[in-house]
């Protein structure tokens, strides 16, 4: 990359793209729009804007001050971090916001004391400031504290239910230390106020997969499929649809008619995800060979193990897929 006085250059494939300074502003902004988190990206631009043409910005930079900030903290640049939040206190001096991006900065410093008692004069002023309990919650998490900030994050949904973005947090607390159920109510919740979101769905199926036993294995299959209703694109729905189908079908619990089911459903995602690596990978037949349905009743003889969440690794051409956990 090559820096010059209004433009910045970039080569790719012995090509020469040039990013004019309008470019490089509406950039950073659709970044920022899409919630884009290429902080090594949002620093290289944004720190060839600033220092070049921070005069050209209007008021546009205050809100690429902030960006690049937090970029810069992504990417352990805390010189560039400061000269930002310098700018910012200059020019806002009283803000809660810019005391939250301060606060920030001291966890990127791993000073989390000192980081603790910013986010607390901030609530001091302004109880119901969220960003600012979520960050004392993040530095419980930081400190592997896990049970403190699960309890600290069930209180703050006591008072704020309809933040998504704290469920599915509680969510993945409850699945590091391996309490499922209570994790698959939080995934639940969030299935009641965006039941379109395939996303939602594939992992409240993983959980139930994981969590193991008959039942759970049957309802891990029905979302995996929801999944794929909503996006015929997850490969990872994909698979647990493979996984669950291929473990009901192994159980000796379930009836012939059950069975027949769950290895006809198993079969149609073997010939699914096959055909899209065949797609992806159109020279190379034998990347991914074909997936066999294989039963160890060893392992589920009695069908009431917990199964350990789905991972996908690509085979050579001589291996083949096993259902087992050994």
């Amino acid at each position: 990359m090559l820096r010059k006085v209004a433009k910045l250059l970039y080569f790719d494939n012995w090509n020469v793209l040039i990013i004019v300074f309008t470019e490089m502003r509406d950039k950073l902004r659709k970044w920022r729009e899409d919630n884009h988190r290429n902080s090594e990206q949002i620093v290289d631009v944004g720190e060839e804007l600033i220092n070049e043409h921070a005069s050209k910005l209007g008021d546009d930079i205050w809100i690429i001050y902030e960006q690049v900030m937090i970029a810069a903290l992504d990417c352990s640049r805390d010189d560039l971090a400061w000269t930002c939040l310098q700018e910012l206190k200059r020019q806002f001096p009283g803000s809660q916001r810019v005391k939250r991006l301060a606060g920030m900065r001291l966890e990127a410093l791993e000073k989390y004391e000192d980081a603790s008692k910013q986010y607390d004069s901030i609530l001091q002023d302004d109880p119901t400031n969220t960003a600012a309990r979520k960050r004392k919650i993040s530095i419980l998490k930081a400190q592997g504290k896990s049970a403190e900030a699960i309890r600290e994050l069930n209180e703050y949904l006591e008072q704020f239910v309809g933040d998504q973005e704290a469920w599915h947090e509680l969510s993945e607390l409850y699945i590091n230390e391996h309490d499922y159920g209570k994790a698959a109510f939080c995934l639940e919740e969030l299935m009641m106020t965006n039941p379109h979101n395939h996303l939602y769905c594939e992992q409240y199926a993983e959980v139930k997969y994981t969590q193991g036993g008959l039942e759970n294995l049957e309802l891990s299959r029905k979302y995996f499929a929801q999944a794929l209703k909503l996006n015929n694109r997850n490969m990872r729905a994909l698979f647990g649809l493979y996984m669950s189908a291929s473990h009901i079908a192994a159980c000796p619990k379930v009836n012939a008619t059950v069975k027949k089911a769950n290895v006809k459903y198993a079969a149609w995602a073997t010939n699914q995800i096959n055909r899209a690596y065949q797609v992806s990978h159109p020279s190379n037949r034998d990347f991914f060979p074909p997936l066999s349905i294989t039963f160890s009743y060893r392992i589920y003889h009695h069908c009431a193990f917990p199964f350990p969440p789905i991972s996908f690794i690509p085979f050579s051409s001589e291996q083949r897929w096993e259902l087992s956990t050994v």
